[in-house]
């Protein structure tokens, strides 16, 4: 270690020359593999809105071939499954997107004169969540926008009549309860991998009013925390296999904090759930409210998981074709990964619109997305620790850069945001190296497979995915 700190301080200072005399010097990178931070737990995805409006089974084929597949798609781990409010069901429904609109397994029995639950339905949903299982996705994780629209006030899942009021009355929280475990208990008796429930999500948003795009329900800090308890100790009670998931905040930001200070300052919560998961919308790019709350999450809460369950780009004003797209979530991820330490890393939609895939004519096609989120899930492997990357004390903000190490191989991630090409060195020689990029050329291809990498020359506005292998094949 001493040797590589030598190395390290005497690559500086051949840089910091180079700069007075105006030469293009290289940049010097160096995984430290003894600073150690999380323990990666996987790639997902979100089935919402899209999944229900798959119609053919070959598409769904496709669609889970490419995100689920570690030969041939992206590898993704952890498939999320939307437990719907059942506006499609909903005759007097105010949601004017039709795609919004779910179908739920809880109906309205007119001959038994009550609701009664039918898992037959969502068909469209089930398969793709049937062929991502079946190309390898390990994880299901249950989660609701909105309480079914039968046991709100307002009688939608849409949210409340007025913004900012919980759409939840509390003399159904016992109700909402018994409805998600039930599903949930569905779910694992049929063999599903279950391995969390998310009764809330993003709680803080207003839901309802005069906006009613989608289903979703507000609640207060302590609204919230109490209906979580209740799920808590009801699932303890059927110690149940899967765990509580909460409270997906839209935002991890300080203002919002108080939805994570009273999460675990309650007492059955804190030693019930070991995970706060929450949203990075709106932050791209605001690295120092991500550091913020990371370093908050991790100071106050040393023995908790925090993973990102949920992200986008909104407003998506990029161009989806474009390598600008690609390098925009690469961005994200990376901060997400390094400054709110996330254990997982789960996007929004999949498919059309904001995803990765969308059709054309028929055929699964990729936005530039796909590549560059192919550039981390086809290489950082469950059970990763995160490592230090040393660079000339962070002075290039052109680049981002994570890493990920086992016993096995070492994985880094750079992002070169310029216009220009940027050379790079390596002060550790591993055995055999891989290099995939991203690029306006590229799309998540392997351009080098060498012994001894010294360094490579990152293309311009490119993601590019160092494999380092510790044993040679």
């Amino acid at each position: 270690m001493i040797i590589k700190s030598l190395a390290y301080f005497m690559a500086l200072i051949i840089t910091a020359f180079s700069g007075w005399f105006g030469l293009d010097a290289p940049q010097y990178l160096d995984v430290v593999d003894i600073t150690e931070y999380q323990t990666f737990e996987g790639f997902g995805t979100s089935t919402c809105w899209w999944a229900q409006t798959i119609d053919t089974e070959a598409k769904a084929d496709a669609i889970a071939k490419a995100l689920f597949s570690d030969s041939e798609g992206l590898g993704l781990d952890i498939v999320r499954y939307n437990i719907g409010g059942g506006e499609k069901d909903n005759p007097d429904t105010r949601i004017w997107d039709t795609s919004r609109r779910t179908e739920s397994f809880y109906v309205y029995d007119e001959a038994q004169g009550e609701y009664i639950y039918d898992f037959t339905r969502d068909a469209n949903a089930r398969r793709v969540l049937d062929k991502a299982i079946e190309y390898g996705a390990k994880e299901v994780v249950l989660f609701c926008n909105s309480p079914h629209f039968s046991m709100t006030k307002s009688g939608h899942a849409s949210g409340g009549f007025e913004e900012y009021s919980s759409n939840l009355p509390e003399e159904n929280y016992d109700e909402f309860v018994d409805y998600v475990l039930t599903i949930a208990d569905w779910f694992v008796e049929e063999g599903y991998p279950v391995t969390y429930i998310s009764p809330i999500n993003e709680p803080q948003w207003g839901w309802g009013g005069e906006w009613v795009g989608q289903e979703g329900c507000h609640y207060e800090p302590d609204e919230a925390v109490k209906l979580l308890e209740m799920f808590a100790k009801e699932m303890q009670e059927r110690n149940t296999p899967y765990k509580l998931s909460g409270v997906e905040t839209g935002q991890v930001i300080w203002w919002y904090n108080d939805y994570l200070f009273k999460f675990f300052e309650n007492e059955t919560l804190n030693s019930y759930c070991d995970t706060f998961s929450g949203h990075s919308y709106w932050l791209d790019g605001n690295k120092d409210e991500k550091r913020s709350f990371g370093n908050t999450f991790k100071d106050r809460y040393p023995d908790k998981r925090f993973e990102m369950s949920e992200w986008c780009e909104l407003p998506l004003t990029i161009d989806s074709m474009t390598i600008d797209s690609g390098l925009h979530m690469a961005n994200v991820m990376i901060e997400d990964l390094t400054l709110l330490n996330a254990v997982s890393w789960q996007s929004w939609t999949a498919f059309n619109g904001d995803g990765v895939l969308y059709e054309e004519n028929g055929e699964i096609k990729m936005y530039n997305r796909y590549w560059a989120y192919k550039q981390f899930s086809s290489f950082i492997e469950e059970g990763m620790t995160r490592v230090k990357v040393f660079d000339e004390i962070g002075l290039d903000e052109g680049l981002a850069k994570v890493a990920f190490t086992n016993d096995k191989k070492t994985v880094l991630v750079v992002v070169n945001n310029e216009e220009q090409e940027k050379e790079v060195k390596f002060l550790e020689k591993y055995p055999h190296t891989e290099i995939f990029v991203t690029d306006s050329e590229h799309n998540c291809e392997c351009v080098e497979d060498e012994l001894l990498c010294s360094g490579y020359t990152l293309p311009p506005k490119s993601i590019t995915t160092f494999v380092f292998n510790k044993t040679i094949f």
